[in-house]
């Protein structure tokens, strides 16, 4: 039976030259804290089939490994091979060069995030952004948040409080995350009022609502990650905004994926864009900033500054309010927009406009490297709730090992970790959405796993 009087003090251990450079690099508060977890643990599984203790050395090197673990990150970057561009579980758009470059910037040291450089005395964070807004889609202002969610609840918790908002039934809509209109606008404290059916939704619908209730906005709500397809219409959005304002009444339109750039130039079906909201005379257009627009996580408002004014002045502003990191790299973003090389610089646009040719040769050039595979070809999705059903052709580089679930954890174990996808026992891995500096290391990564699993 075990002796536990025999297990070393903490000051026997503390004095240990090997505990030398373990309180070096975590300091002696937390080394205090580890070693006591580990000799609780040593206490607590000792039994009577045990022989012995573990020694010394094996004990601080347990205090080094709980360490580890305690302060591993658990927010990691990972290669993205799975071909689906806007994937919410992966952070969905990565930056670009120049956004990555203006957040280190703000970063790094102070900012004017609410200092007016003209007078010298307290500014708004809000005018961040706001101008370069302005240019891009035509509204009168602008502003930033959080997120498109926390977008939609500020602006009806502002304008809507305690009054009527019509809302279709077709567009009673959940997203990704339990994200439901009618929850939102219940948080709010807006009343819904439904009209129109689940899929259908005419514009006398509208008429009647707007003639016999006392209603305060009409918000339209983009569908977002599903489609209604068959015996289903709704009225252009133009025709929706037209009425309500005979009836002096505000339209909001959540947008939700925040595209600035036509789809359809890309083979793909028309995702409404923010101009087309504005261009429909709609009041206020909220997005995402992390979408389609190819930025940090962000909701942006824009539209007519008499209803914006409210919205920024409002208490729960403060609590979704942007910070100084987001408001940089959302100024970054847009600027690709403003000098028009989206294109070429937003990596989700990249990833979108890329050729067939350039992805095959890619993926070509995989198989040839690594020694196993072969290209076949398949199928890229935006994600993200952005353009549901909608597939781009693409070129994929298929492996076919013996345990496809196995082979697909020793990729995650990489650091970074490889995702990819599994299809009919084969993984695949999809070049559109690897980006240029991961691709050595993917191929690297990929070499050493097809070593391990054919040994």
């Amino acid at each position: 039976m075990v002796n536990l009087r025999e297990l070393p003090s903490i000051n026997k251990l503390l004095n240990n030259p090997l505990m030398m450079p373990i309180l070096q690099t975590y300091g002696r508060p937390l080394s205090l804290t580890a070693m006591r977890s580990v000799l609780d643990h040593i206490r607590k599984s000792s039994n009577e089939e045990s022989t012995s203790l573990p020694i010394d050395e094996k004990i601080i090197n347990r205090v080094r490994e709980q360490l580890n673990t305690w302060l591993e990150p658990t927010l990691l970057p990972v290669i993205n091979a799975t071909g689906v561009i806007l994937h919410t579980n992966l952070g969905r758009a990565p930056l670009s060069k120049d956004t990555v470059k203006a957040i280190e910037a703000i970063v790094s040291g102070y900012s004017n995030l609410e200092f007016n450089m003209e007078n010298g005395k307290r500014g708004k964070r809000s005018v961040h952004a706001s101008r370069i807004l302005t240019l891009l889609t035509g509204c009168e202002s602008g502003f930033v948040v959080n997120n498109n969610a926390g977008a939609v609840l500020l602006v009806l918790s502002a304008l809507a409080k305690d009054k009527n908002v019509l809302v279709s039934r077709t567009q009673l809509v959940e997203i990704g995350g339990g994200f439901r209109i009618p929850d939102v606008m219940h948080q709010s404290g807006a009343s819904l009022v439904e009209i129109g059916t689940t899929n259908r939704i005419h514009l006398y619908d509208f008429e009647n609502a707007l003639q016999n209730g006392d209603i305060a906005l009409v918000l339209v709500a983009h569908h977002s990650n599903f489609k209604l397809i068959g015996f289903h219409s709704e009225p252009p959005l133009k025709e929706i905004v037209e009425i309500s304002h005979q009836h002096k009444v505000p339209v909001v339109h959540d947008l939700g994926s925040g595209a600035l750039l036509n789809t359809e130039d890309f083979g793909l079906s028309h995702e409404p864009t923010v101009q087309d909201s504005m261009a429909a005379g709609c009041d206020l257009v909220c997005f995402s900033g992390d979408k389609m627009l190819g930025g940090p996580q962000a909701g942006i408002i824009v539209g007519k500054e008499k209803l914006l004014k409210p919205i920024r002045v409002h208490p729960l502003a403060r609590a979704l309010r942007a910070d100084k990191l987001t408001l940089a790299g959302i100024t970054a973003n847009l600027s690709h927009y403003m000098k028009n090389e989206a294109q070429t610089q937003v990596p989700i646009w990249q990833m979108i406009s890329r050729t067939l040719k350039s992805i095959k040769e890619s993926a070509e050039n995989w198989r040839e490297y690594i020694g196993a595979g072969k290209v076949i070809k398949g199928f890229s999705t935006v994600g993200g709730g952005s353009l549901p059903t909608e597939e781009m052709p693409t070129y994929l580089l298929a492996l076919n090992p013996p345990n496809p679930d196995a082979f697909m954890l020793a990729l995650r174990e990489f650091h970074p970790p490889i995702i990819a996808r599994i299809e009919n026992d084969q993984v695949l891995l999809d070049p559109r959405t690897v980006l240029i500096d991961q691709e050595a290391t993917l191929l690297r990564n990929l070499i050493r796993v097809l070593k391990q699993t054919t040994r």
